[in-house]
Order: structure tokens, then C-alpha cells, then sequence
């Protein structure tokens, strides 16, 4: 039997290689578990529930969770097995967008997480007509609580409406509807099927190589963002056991306790480890410190299947002995594999991942394709570092003349919910227009060299990919975000918002004392190691791209500050807008 629609991957489990621990949240200290057979009663049991609350075919019912945990996929599977669609919010997004996106679905039920997104979404319930009643995974004072639908699917009479319900799901029947979270204007709703989702959740799961019934990952990227949920399913197809991290604060923790052996990251994450830990050399002193830089420069000069010869492999299973292998061992000790998604990946920290011994491979894809285009993986030569790998079976990309990446195949989504003028502008027959800047190599690997829509012309005519230039640029331990500015302007500059914590480090060990941030990122000395730092990589740039200016932002660029997207991608528009007044400096 091979699923073909989503709530198929947990009874393909159950009959192929059912898991004593299919899913583990902790609760109050105490990890629990569902085995694969609990799992898929109360997936049952919330299907009855659902039914009986009158809950139709293509019914939209709102899941908005801060963090990933068992409720919200026993949900999940519940609502989707009924035929209903599953539209997932960010929990981090306004109330204003809470309100547009309920109304927009016309979602019926919203399930909550916390009491923090309970009143957030009370606060404009009564403006979303369609919306019934809330459930919350906590126990809220007020709201009703998920565990009521456990108890009301207790009740079998409606287990043959339950059955016929189940039969009728098609895999062309829309599945989900996730609104992009976007760097401007209004969310659009992509409609996903099951088949789109499922054909993806096959072709993925062949890039990586898990061992069926006997690994264990950790889940904390959000789950509303399609990436991760892809990786849950792929997880149930292929009997992963799923631990869901506490929180981001707590990953480090729950690696330790865990000891899992895939999970997945966002580049943003992987380059605040590689930071911390590279700072720790800072820490050491003389022939420590020596050893400790000489197996991290070992672990950069990275490349796989022994390209670097035998005398690098010999100086790498030293580096790995001595130092490396506490790096693999701070993060559990077991971690393999770390697939790596959301946004462009700095190629040192793919070399110095793999190098500790720990798998670290780049994909590809956008919430409209469900979302993986392509993917390294390290068997069979299909792993090379700097592309986001190979295209996966089934998917057809062809490169446009202007460069656009643009991608055909079954997970391609339906379109953009109620927005058919927006559908048709980004499909050209059966191919989707990505948006982004690549090119396919000899090999058939896929690289990516910048977002079409964000790439600019100087005021001398000349074209500045500005994603290729931070990326180069955040490999300073002084930058942790960097943006290029200077569409029309005679020159590119940047605001940059430095790596407090190192910026503190490196102040202290020159004996140099500042009494606020604002007075840190004024200190000469500091600006002009920054300024060396950025001169270095502008040699690696035609000198119309390099970094003339820039200027330090003594604020940390975050979420909740509206200065990333839920998925840490940068809102160039509100930093543009926010800083206009740093810009207008640089070139003046």
C-alpha cells in the first residue's frame, strides 16, 4: 500500500513498522508517548468528534501552536482523514492578520496552543463570522480544551459515516491552504492538495536516509511553514520516532536529553551553533586555542568523497578526534543528518557540519511546490557543496532566459485560495515562475544565485544580487544580520546588525569600555575591524558589487520587531523603511 493521501503515512506505519514512541512531546518535565497504534486511535477518535460537530467535506478548520507538539498532528491527521482542510497560521503574526487570514478561509474552528495566541485570537473572534468556537491544547480558563473531543469521540455510532468519509477523500482534494508569510503586502493562500504533499513526501523521502523503525529526530521549526510539516510526514512514512522540542531556547537541552539523529534547521541557526561555539576558541589559551582554530580551519577546507586527497583526510580524522567530535557531541552526540531548508546556506557551515560528522545538505523549494525542488544528499556522488542539490524524481525545472528558476510537477500547488489573477501571473502553462535567480549545472545540480524581485540596478546600470553578497558578508563573527541597500544609488551600502554577544567578547579582550550598545557600536576600533572584515570579502565581488559604506544598527533585528518573516527571512521593505534615515547618511 502506498499512501496516497496525507493521513495514509501514520496507517502505513502502523501496518509496516509500527513505533513504540511514534510521538513525544514533554509536559510539564515529563516526556510522553504515543505509540503508533494510540496515535491513530485518537486520530480516530477526533474524526468522529470533528463529524459530529457537522464538519463537512472542505470545511477549513485554523491550527496556531508556538511550538510543535503531539495535539496539533492527532489534529492534523483527525480533520484531514474527514475530509476538512487544515489551514496552519503563524503564531507570531498580528491579531489584524489572524482576523484577515480566519475570514479570508472562513475557518470554522480555530485550535490555539497557549493562552498567549488564545488572546490574540479572542480578541477578534467576534469579527470572523465564520468562526464557531476556539480549542486550546493548555488548559485555559474559558476555552474550551481539545481533550473534550477525545471524550465525545468515545462515541462509535458515527464510526461508518467516519469510514465513508474517509473513502470519499480523493488525492486531487484540496488538503491545506497555507498563507505565505511574505516580505510585503497582503498573505496569499496557497492551496495544496494531498496528492501535491504526498507526491513530495515519496520523492523526498528517497534524498534521505533514514533507517526505518530505528532513528529519532527532533522537531522545532515551525510546523505551520510547510517545510517542516513535509519533514513530519516523511518522518511517519518512513517510522521515525518524533520528539518535539520545548522551545527554541531549550533545543540545545533537548539535543543533550534526545540524542536524535535527524532534525532540520534554518541557516539562521546552524550560523548562531557555528558562532557559539567558535567563540568557545576565544576562550582557550595557548596550545588549546591553537588546536582547537587549527581543526575548525581543518573542518572549512571540507570537501566530500576525499577531493582534498589523503593527507587532508588524515589532518581531518585528527581534527575530528581532537576537537570536531565535541562539536558533534554538544548537540547530542548521535546527530547525522541536519537537512537545512528556508533560505540560502552559507557553504562553510555545509564543510564544517559534514567535517564534525554530521551531514549537513541543503534543499530547495517554495511553500507553491510543496516544497522541496531539490535536495543533496550524500550517497550515491549527489551531495556538493554551494548547490541546494539535485531535482528530486518527478519534478521538471527549466531555467528561463532571464534566469528565473522555473518548476513543473505534481507539487505544484492548485493555486492561490480565491486569487485566481495572482495564480495566473506566477504560471506560465504547467510551469510555476519561482522568483528565484539559477542555474543547473552539468551535473544536475541546482544552484541558486539570488531572488529575482530583490535584485537591483545601481545608478550606473549595473545589476547587485543582494542575497549573495550578505551571505558572503555574515561570515564575519561580527555581522549577525546584513542588508544591502542601493537600488539607483551610484554604489551598494548596508545596514548591519552586529553579533551583540561577540561584538561584547571582543571589546572586553581589547580593554575597551562602553556603557550602552548605541556607545559599543560607535568605538573606532570596532568599526574598523568590521570594515576590515568587509573588505576581505569584497574581493570576492566585481568592484561594482562591493560594500562602499555601511552603518551599525544598535537594535536586534527580530520577528516580533517586524523585521523578519516567521521563516527569518529578511522584510527588506520595513528595514529599508525603519533605517531610511541610516541610509540617507551613507550617501550623503
Amino acid at each position: 500500500m502506498t499512501p496516497t493521501r496525507l493521513f495514509d503515512f501514520i496507517e502505513y506505519q502502523n501496518k509496516k513498522a509500527p513505533l513504540e514512541k511514534a510521538f513525544t512531546t514533554k509536559y510539564n518535565g515529563v516526556w510522553e508517548s504515543l505509540n503508533t497504534q494510540q496515535f491513530c486511535n485518537q486520530s480516530h477518535q477526533i474524526s468522529r468528534a470533528l463529524l459530529s460537530l457537522g464538519i463537512k467535506p472542505q470545511d477549513k478548520i485554523a491550527m496556531i501552536s508556538s511550538t510543535n507538539r503531539t495535539e496539533w498532528n492527532l489534529i492534523d491527521i483527525g480533520l484531514l482523514a474527514i475530509g476538512a482542510v487544515n489551514v496552519p497560521l503563524y503564531p507570531t503574526i498580528t491579531s489584524e492578520d489572524y482576523e484577515y487570514i480566519l475570514n479570508h478561509s472562513e475557518s470554522q474552528y480555530c485550535f490555539v496552543s497557549d493562552q498567549e495566541v488564545y488572546d490574540k485570537v479572542l480578541a477578534i473572534k467576534d469579527k470572523v463570522k465564520s468562526l464557531k468556537k476556539i480549542y486550546s491544547f493548555n488548559s485555559i480558563e474559558g476555552c474550551a480544551n481539545w481533550k473534550e473531543l477525545l471524550e465525545i469521540g468515545d462515541n462509535t455510532e458515527n464510526d461508518e459515516a467516519v469510514r465513508k468519509r474517509k473513502v470519499a477523500v480523493l488525492p486531487t482534494d484540496l488538503a491545506t491552504i497555507i498563507y505565505t508569510s511574505g516580505t510585503t503586502g497582503t498573505p496569499k493562500g496557497v492551496m495544496l492538495s494531498h496528492d501535491n504533499v504526498v507526491s513530495n513526501v515519496l520523492s523526498s523521502s528517497t534524498r534521505l536516509p533514514l533507517t526505518i523503525g530505528d532513528a529519532s529526530a527532533l522537531s522545532f521549526l515551525p510546523i505551520c511553514h510547510i517545510f517542516e510539516r513535509v519533514i513530519l510526514y516523511i518522518y511517519m512514512y518512513n517510522s521515525v520516532s518524533v520528539y518535539f522540542a520545548e522551545s527554541i531556547e531549550l533545543i540545545a537541552d533537548n539535543l543533550r536529553e534526545i540524542k536524535p539523529n535527524v532534525m532540520t534547521a534554518v541557516p539562521r541557526l546552524l550560523e548562531k551553533v557555528y558562532d557559539k561555539i567558535y567563540a568557545r576558541g576565544g576562550e582557550l589559551n595557548g596550545i588549546k586555542q591553537k588546536l582547537f582554530y587549527w581543526a575548525v580551519n581543518v573542518g572549512l577546507e571540507y570537501e566530500p568523497y576525499g577531493q582534498n586527497g589523503v593527507w587532508y583526510e588524515f589532518k581531518l580524522k585528527i581534527a575530528r578526534k581532537l576537537i570536531l567530535s565535541k562539536w558533534k557531541e554538544a548537540l547530542g552526540g548521535n546527530l547525522e543528518l541536519i537537512a537545512s531548508g528556508s533560505a540560502a546556506l552559507q557553504p562553510r557551515l555545509a564543510r564544517v557540519f559534514t567535517a564534525a560528522g554530521m551531514t549537513l545538505v541543503e534543499g530547495y523549494g517554495l511553500t507553491e511546490t510543496s516544497p522541496v525542488i531539490s535536495v543533496n544528499d550524500m550517497r550515491n556522488n549527489n551531495f556538493k557543496i554551494g548547490s541546494v542539490g539535485q531535482i528530486i524524481d518527478g519534478v521538471t525545472v527549466k531555467i528561463a532566459d532571464d534566469g528565473e528558476i522555473l518548476c513543473k510537477g505534481p507539487n505544484v500547488m492548485l493555486g492561490y485560495y480565491k486569487d485566481p489573477k495572482k495564480t495566473a501571473e506566477v504560471m506560465t502553462e504547467n510551469f510555476f515562475h519561482t522568483g528565484d535567480i539559477g542555474e543547473v549545472d552539468s551535473e544536475g545540480f541546482l544552484k541558486i544565485t539570488d531572488r529575482k524581485k530583490e535584485m537591483f540596478k545601481t545608478s550606473g546600470g549595473k545589476y547587485i544580487a543582494p542575497q549573495v553578497i550578505e551571505n558572503q558578508m555574515k561570515q564575519s563573527l561580527f555581522i549577525e544580520q546584513i542588508m544591502v541597500v542601493g537600488e539607483n544609488r551610484k554604489m551598494p551600502t548596508a545596514l548591519i546588525q552586529p553579533n551583540i554577544e561577540y561584538v561584547k567578547q571582543w571589546l572586553e579582550s581589547k580593554g575597551i569600555k562602553t556603557n550602552s550598545l548605541e556607545e559599543s557600536f560607535k568605538e573606532s576600533t570596532l568599526i574598523q575591524a568590521i570594515q576590515n572584515d568587509i573588505e576581505g570579502h569584497n574581493k570576492n565581488f566585481g568592484s561594482w558589487e562591493q560594500i562602499k559604506k555601511f552603518k551599525l544598527v544598535p537594535e536586534e533585528w527580530t520577528i516580533e520587531g517586524g523585521h523578519l518573516t516567521p521563516t527569518m527571512k529578511l522584510k527588506r521593505k520595513v528595514v529599508k523603511e525603519k533605517y531610511s534615515n541610516y541610509i540617507e547618511k551613507m550617501y550623503s
